[in-house]
Formats: structure tokens, sequence, C-alpha cells
């Protein structure tokens, strides 16, 4: 298994001695070519590795920023190869940044699970989270994932015992995104103090580097965040940049991009401000 560009990135965010900010996007909100400019504009808006998302009709871990946002998707016309499209296009400019899809596991297997490896991979796709994916059923697409270089990047949740850590942490690779509370995306708000211990856990589990995420909407609260964590994630607070555009009749990127921007400078700055 190769994990070259994600691994690149988190030793050189380690050297730097703080944490990394993970932008999730849906791929074609809210259309196919603002999807694009928004992508390209991430890395220099300071995100340090991208999720994007890839519409589902029936996305049952999300809160009702990130349904909207896949229903916007949708919409647009993006579909799993309409995603992978997408990925390539950005790939093709960018060489380094560590690209994730996201999503669940119906247009994975409608697409099949060796196309689905060798698509994504040829489109500069480094690693995949499949939400709805259990270990226990994960064996058919990680075996085609790992033919094609390309991680299963694993979820564990506060209700994830040392056992079950276990369990997940067999056949990950990358990092491991620790869902900070239980419940769906956008809707309650991560607590530095419960997520510290959680991380330590997860972490001496997998010996990977791990990612937190689900709840994180305010700069303050990723800096918290960034502080007990190797990476920090936000995606409804992003996505309700898209809906607010839309419902001024602005363009998406500007907004999401500022909204990044001040994310991700609360969480490089985090530990900083810690040692002042």
């Amino acid at each position: 298994m190769t994990t070259q560009r994600i691994d690149a990135r988190f030793s050189a965010l380690k050297a730097e001695g703080r944490a990394g900010f993970v932008a999730y996007v849906m791929a074609g909100d809210p259309s196919r070519d603002e999807a694009l400019e928004i992508l390209r504009g991430l890395p220099a808006a300071g995100a340090d590795i991208i999720e994007l998302g890839f519409p589902f009709s029936d996305p049952m871990a999300e809160g009702p920023p990130i349904q909207r946002a896949a229903l916007r998707g949708l919409k647009a016309g993006l579909t799993l190869k309409g995603t992978l499209e997408l990925a390539k296009a950005f790939r093709d400019g960018d060489a380094d940044t560590p690209l994730i899809l996201m999503g669940y596991l119906n247009p994975i297997e409608s697409y099949g699970h060796e196309a689905f490896a060798r698509d994504a991979a040829a489109s500069g796709v480094d690693g995949v989270i499949v939400v709805d994916c259990p270990p226990e059923e994960a064996d058919p697409l990680t075996d085609a994932l790992d033919a094609h270089q390309v991680s299963l990047i694993r979820l564990a949740t506060p209700t994830s015992d040392d056992d079950r850590l276990k369990i997940i942490a067999e056949r990950t690779s990358g990092f491991v995104y620790y869902v900070s509370v239980a419940g769906v995306t956008g809707v309650k708000e991560a607590q530095a103090g419960s997520v510290a211990p959680a991380v330590e856990r997860v972490r001496k589990a997998s010996g990977l580097p791990v990612a937190v995420g689900f709840g994180i909407k305010t700069p303050e609260r990723a800096a918290e965040v960034a502080r007990v964590s190797d990476a920090v994630v936000a995606g409804s607070v992003l996505v309700d940049e898209v809906a607010a555009a839309l419902a001024a009749n602005e363009p998406a990127a500007p907004r999401v991009l500022a909204k990044v921007r001040s994310l991700a400078d609360a969480v490089k700055g985090a530990r900083a401000a810690e040692t002042v």
C-alpha cells in the first residue's frame, strides 16, 4: 500500500509542529465548473488535505447542509464517474495535495469495486472514506483499493471501544477519521475535552494520524481541536457557504474559500498560541 501524498503531508505537518486543515466539499456543488473552481482554490486558501464528497441520494450520516449539497450535486449531474473526472481535473493542476473521496457504498457497488479502484487511482485519488461500509464487509473493496494503491480510510466514533478500534485499524492506511460527536454532521459541536483522550486511543490502536471531524463550525472550535489532533475536518460549514451564495445570487467560490482561510488560519496558529 502506497500512501505517499498522505504520508508526506502529515510528515510535513509534524515537522511544522501543527495540525492540518482538511476541507470537505461536495462534487458538483453548486455546479461542475464552480466545484472545480473551489477545488482548485482550496490549497492556496489553506487546505492541507481535501475531502471530495460524491453525491448520493440517501447520505444517512449527514445533517441537512450536506444532504442539500448532495442533492445540488446530483442535480448538476455529478455521478460517481463525474466526481472522478472532477478529481482528475484537479489533480492535473496539483501534484501534491492529498485528495480523499468521501461517500457511500451504493454508488461504488454499482460502479464495481475493481473498476472504481482503477479509475480512482487513475484520477489521482489518494484515499476513500466509505461512511456505511463496516470493516466486516470491507474486504472486497479493500482488496481492490490495495491493488491500485488507494487507501481505505476508516471512521472511529465515540462508541468505538478498544476491541472495536483494533478491528477498525486493520487494513486502514493514511489516517483515521475520528467522528467527534454522536449523530449526523453539522448539528452538534465537537468538544476538545472529550476529543483529546479519544484521539490518543485511536492513535495508539492504529499507529496512524487522527483527523477529527463532525461538529467543527468556528475558527475557535477548530483551534481547540487542532491542539489535540493531527488534523481538523470542516464540511457542513463550507457547504453552508455554497447555499448562502446561491441565496444571495453570488458566486460560490469566493465565499467558500474565505471561510476556508479563516478556519485554516485558526488551525495553523492554534499550537503557536498555546506556547505564547
